[in-house]
């Protein structure tokens, strides 16, 4: 591959105008266009209703809230131009690129699919490298092993990524669906993310969805949720002084036990409004507090969250439940990880009694482990070379 290439990256602005989903895609388009490629961001809509409008809190196929979302996001970053989205149910291309959709997948060298939450139609069939990028491991693999037709839909990339970091480790104990999966991890575009002083007296937060879809199982194994994991720390608060804040999505939540046992709650849609907002929540936040999906840890995934990377570039500590990620990620500062609720008391108290140092540590972390330019730039010359 040439060192400038055109890139699409296939994502999920226009079905997901949320704060966090949009930086975790937004930070690939910024991060490649900062390293001199050509890069445009496309969409499909699926052939199912897709788009969801928190406005009117209801998913339908009217994509009309996501498409001036995604507008007024990539204007603020400087990519005002370079998207476009395909809406199936009326066979259209919409937004700036839409007349130059076909052409731009034509002439493409490499396509990003992330999450694998689009549809490859023909025109992106026409990409010579197209590369799955694995956000949700062990999911991922366990639905290709149970579901033949979404391991054919797979079969139609070139090239495969994982955030399960230990994916191929003899640690690792991810179902092997028979894919030659590499690990990768989220890239963090750093001046997106300045490092702000932090609020020593300020909350351990974090943005969670209790539920996300059903548990599934394989080989006799289980793999749940967040909810499966936050039993044994339900009672935290009461083993320590510092102030715990969850901005909590899923109906399914105990929101009253929760409560009940010391957790601040905020509502999701205030903090994920847009970009700007989710920003600011992290920043005005002491560190972040977080179990993992059950998943990632009884598979030892290494799996590394992408809200965690952008708590560590505002200069934010992280207290997160430990997923294997140890095993890649080096740290005496910054990043703290638990097993165990006792772990996590400790935790508190290691971050609260040399914050400023954690800070520092927190920032240092990304530029070692999330810059953008070092994780795009791997992924590009492994897929080269694969």
């Amino acid at each position: 591959m040439s060192s400038s290439l055109r890139i699409v990256v296939l994502g999920y602005i226009v079905r997901g105008p949320m704060g966090g989903l949009v930086w975790h895609h937004l930070q690939y388009v910024m991060g490649l266009a900062r390293l001199g490629h050509d890069v445009y961001f496309l969409e499909d809509s699926d052939d199912y209703p897709s788009c969801y409008d928190p406005q009117r809190q209801t998913t339908d196929r009217n994509p009309d809230y996501g498409l001036r979302f995604t507008g007024q996001v990539f204007q603020q970053v400087g990519l005002g131009e370079r998207w476009a989205y395909y809406d199936a149910h009326t066979a259209c291309w919409l937004g700036p690129c839409a007349a130059r959709a076909g052409e731009i997948c034509q002439g493409a060298d490499l396509l990003l699919n992330l999450s694998g939450v689009n549809p490859l139609r023909p025109w992106f069939l026409q990409v010579p490298q197209r590369v799955l990028v694995d956000t949700d491991p062990v999911f991922t693999q366990v639905r290709h092993l149970i579901d033949p037709a979404s391991r054919e839909t797979a079969l139609q990339h070139t090239a495969f990524f994982s955030f399960g970091e230990n994916i191929a480790s003899e640690s690792g104990r991810i179902p092997d669906d028979q894919l030659n999966w590499l690990p990768t991890r989220q890239p963090v575009v750093l001046d997106a993310w300045p490092a702000t002083p932090g609020p020593r007296d300020g909350k351990f937060t974090t943005v969670m969805q209790w539920d996300s879809y059903q548990t599934c199982a394989y080989d006799g194994v289980e793999y749940g949720m967040k909810s499966a994991s936050f039993g044994p720390f339900m009672e935290l608060p009461a083993g320590t002084g510092q102030a715990l804040e969850l901005a909590l999505g899923s109906d399914a939540a105990p929101r009253e036990r929760l409560r009940e046992a010391g957790w601040s709650l905020r509502n999701p849609l205030e903090v994920t409004r847009d970009p700007s907002s989710y920003r600011h929540y992290i920043q005005q936040s002491k560190a972040e507090f977080s179990v993992a999906k059950h998943g990632y840890v009884v598979s030892h995934s290494g799996w590394f969250s992408e809200r965690s990377a952008c708590y560590l570039a505002s200069g934010r500590p992280v207290l997160v439940q430990d997923t294997g990620f140890t095993d890649w990620l080096a740290s005496d500062g910054g990043v703290v990880a638990f097993s165990t609720p006792e772990e996590a008391l400790a935790g508190i108290e290691v971050i609260n009694s040399d914050y400023d140092y954690h800070c520092r540590c927190a920032r240092e972390l990304v530029h070692t482990y999330f810059d953008a330019r070092q994780v795009l730039a791997s992924l590009i010359q492994r897929t080269s070379t694969n």
